[in-house]
């Protein structure tokens, strides 16, 4: 009799159960896609159950996915990785997105555009920054428009907390409203959104025509972390583009059949660690 597990990839999602409630989200779709497609997929949620750390064995898993945001999430990828596991995205790539400081020095380095940025745990030591205009306060950890304090005049530094890390960029004014690009594989999908996205409909967006311009950035986004699943957060300020944000593993909302598309990146993932494993 031939053992199920032979032919059937094992990949076991890292996210909160909570998001198989919720509409239109990403995992649940995924997770009927990778089922259809013969894989055996099953979820951990190290927010909700305990995760045996001293005897981790990955041997009956081809891919884990870190689907979920969460402090909890990013460390298990890492401890699992460390454990010879294969993690999509990479924890590097998770990591170093998750830290807005890594992800900006980063982006830089590849020349990808980004406002001019600091790194300060004393909001006063930027003041006079301010006389070239105002300065956007980013909590490092934040997400979905959290953290976020734009700074115009040095008496309102002292509203901000000192001691702890805080991103500081150059803000450019948007021109319209904010523009999301996703890459998958060589793909680059993209909508455009009002910020702070506050229902479903603000987040799904409408469609965008992804210029050569657009494809260029998402496509050096993801290169300059090895990665080729991401999203990157663009405003356009003076006719002149700016890369504020990206995301290792995005909701891709607004992206025809994401999940499909998502689902034949990890199954290509999972084939080729099996044949890695043969070899």
């Amino acid at each position: 009799m031939n053992d199920d597990r032979v032919d059937r990839p094992g990949i076991t999602l890292i996210v909160r159960r909570d998001r198989l409630l919720r509409p239109g989200h990403l995992v649940p779709m995924l997770v009927d896609d990778l089922e259809r497609s013969g894989a055996r997929v099953r979820l951990i949620d190290p927010d909700d159950e305990a995760v045996t750390l001293h005897d981790m064995r990955s041997g009956d898993v081809d891919t884990y996915v870190l689907a979920s945001p969460s402090e909890a999430a990013l460390s298990l990828a890492g401890a699992l990785e460390q454990s010879g596991g294969s993690v999509l995205p990479r924890y590097a790539v998770a990591a170093g997105c998750r830290d807005k400081i890594v992800q900006t020095a980063v982006l830089s380095h590849a020349g990808v555009p980004i406002p001019a940025s600091w790194l300060t745990v004393d909001p006063d030591t930027l003041a006079g920054e301010l006389t070239r205009g105002p300065l956007l306060f980013k909590d490092p950890r934040g997400s979905q428009g959290r953290g976020l304090h734009l700074v115009r005049h040095p008496v309102d530094l002292g509203h901000l907390s000192r001691g702890t890390p805080w991103l500081v960029m150059r803000y450019h004014p948007p021109d319209g409203p904010d523009l999301k690009l996703y890459r998958i594989d060589d793909e680059v999908h993209g909508v455009a959104r009002v910020f702070p996205a506050r229902s479903l409909a603000d987040k799904v967006g409408r469609p965008l025509d992804v210029t050569a311009e657009l494809r260029g950035l998402a496509l050096r986004c993801g290169d300059a972390f090895g990665t080729t699943v991401c999203g990157v957060d663009v405003i356009r300020s003076d006719g002149r583009l700016w890369v504020v944000d990206m995301s290792s593993l995005p909701g891709f909302k607004g992206v025809p059949d994401a999940a499909a598309r998502l689902a034949r990146v990890v199954l290509a993932r999972a084939r080729g660690q099996r044949l890695e494993r043969a070899s």
